[in-house]
């Protein structure tokens, strides 16, 4: 009676990728954007960079300020999204808190 038993396989799922939450400014106390990547380094070049059309590249936005990391990219999202409803003052309450200089950690990334 072979083939008529499905097979059964062990399947061992594990988290997804990591990520990262991420906050850009064009200046100190400027205008700030929030956003999620499996690649700061990547991402934020691209900022700086204006290679994606969008808020980023129109206000100018290309100073990194802030950031997060996250084992599993879902959380990341989750964060990040959480964010996007947050009062302006609570965003730049994390910057002073990890950046009160505002200074941009791009260079630091390396």
């Amino acid at each position: 009676m072979a083939g008529l038993v499905p097979a059964i396989h062990a399947v061992q799922i594990q988290p997804m990728r990591g990520g990262w939450v991420y906050i850009m400014t064009n200046r100190p106390n400027g205008t700030l954007y929030t956003g999620v990547t499996n690649d700061l380094s990547r991402r934020a070049w691209e900022h700086r960079e204006g290679q994606i059309d969008g808020f980023t590249k129109r206000y100018g936005l290309k100073r990194l300020v802030w950031f997060e990391r996250y084992e599993d990219i879902r959380d990341a999202i989750q964060r990040e999204r959480n964010m996007k409803h947050w009062r302006r003052a609570w965003k730049a309450r994390l910057i002073l808190d990890l950046n009160p200089d505002w200074r941009d950690l791009y260079d630091d990334l390396a």
